[in-house]
């Protein structure tokens, strides 16, 4: 019986310890979210340039943040190597980085759409570059059967695959990058220079004008012109009073 009560008193103490040293352990962090865009964008390959920018401008961290803090979901369109590499040369390297992040905001819809909803959506689309409506970044799409078509006023894409899609994020494969009109859009023309106004000169000026600005050669040649004329008149006067006397 004493081997029991001693047995017994172990036990309890074993379990008491056990139990100290479990409500001094800290609680385990939760798991991360799985949903990332950066990893779905290595595991699907070919996209190398567009992770280097969604990373440089944050606009992964962004995405991955808003993922798990709202409902409305997110949508990227990405362009591929490929995409990037068919751009004029130097076109990234022109552009300021506020302007990289605009451009990666341009591929990014502040909501979730399958394919089936870009049959039913009103252009131009919102976009986390900026509003639309406003004039701001617009996004244009058409659809043609299962076809998904993307207008920028710069460039003409297709949506090429779907990547992934989990009803909360959807990534879809595009044939170009979206350049948006606001930033890679034709500069607008410079002024024409006004012509010089030219100047009217009193030899120039039209007849009937009243040009006071005659030089004084001019205006002894006519007073030389109206004295030979006197001169003249008085000469065959003489003569005709010479023949009649």
């Amino acid at each position: 019986m004493a081997a029991l009560s001693f047995f017994t008193f172990f036990t309890l103490i074993i379990f008491l310890h056990s139990a100290t040293v479990s409500a001094q352990s800290p609680a385990a962090a939760p798991a991360p979210s799985a949903t990332n865009v950066t990893a779905i964008l290595e595991k699907a390959g070919q996209f190398t340039t567009l992770i280097k920018l969604l990373k440089s401008t944050r606009m992964a961290d962004q995405i991955n943040t808003q993922l798990g803090s709202s409902n409305q979901g997110i949508t990227l369109f990405a362009p591929t190597d490929n995409a990037f590499s068919s751009l004029k040369s130097g076109t990234l390297n022109s552009i300021s980085e506020q302007q990289k992040l605009q451009l990666m905001q341009f591929h990014v819809l502040p909501n979730f759409f399958s394919v089936s909803q870009f049959q039913t959506v009103s252009n131009p689309l919102h976009t986390q570059a900026g509003n639309s409506n406003d004039g701001q970044f617009p996004l244009n799409v058409t659809t043609a059967g299962n076809q998904v078509n993307i207008t920028t006023g710069v460039v003409n894409a297709t949506v090429a695959n779907t990547i992934f899609t989990d009803n909360q994020l959807a990534v879809y494969q595009v044939d170009q990058v979206l350049l948006p009109l606001n930033i890679f859009g034709p500069a607008a023309p410079a002024p024409a220079p006004s012509a010089p106004k030219k100047s009217v000169k009193g030899a120039d000026a039209p007849s009937g004008s009243s040009d006071t600005g005659s030089t004084p050669d001019a205006s002894a040649a006519m007073g030389l012109k109206h004295h030979g004329m006197i001169a003249a008149s008085t000469g065959v006067a003489a003569i005709l009073a010479a023949v009649f006397l």
